[in-house]
């Protein structure tokens, strides 16, 4: 149980500086829109949390990795991913109805 959590509490520190890294960055880069940062990092996080997850379906990983980068990186670097991942899941289930509440849901109260 302490390993677990201390794999969360590094994984975490290490997604809080990417995210604020990544973040930055691209936001120096642009002037247009304020969130565009926070979007990136999101849209990265997506696309990382479910590709991983994908992935670990064929593949066997220690529950202990999953948690490191799942729930500490990933969970750290943004909590989009999270709703990216339960959406897809839902989809891949042909659970439509829950997927469009979820996603309503979810950008209406943001």
């Amino acid at each position: 149980m302490w390993m677990r959590l201390l794999y969360v509490v590094i994984g975490g520190g290490i997604g809080t500086l990417l995210r604020y890294l990544i973040s930055g960055l691209i936001q120096k880069q642009s002037n247009i829109i304020s969130s565009h940062g926070t979007l990136a990092v999101n849209l990265i996080s997506a696309f990382i949390i479910c590709f991983l997850w994908d992935l670990f379906q064929n593949v066997t990983v220690s529950t202990n990795i999953r948690v490191f980068l799942f729930m500490g990186i990933l969970g750290a670097f943004t909590t989009f991913s999270t709703f990216s991942l339960e959406t897809v899941n839902l989809i891949k289930d042909k659970e439509y109805i829950p997927a469009l509440i979820n996603v309503l849901v979810t950008t209406l109260t943001v």
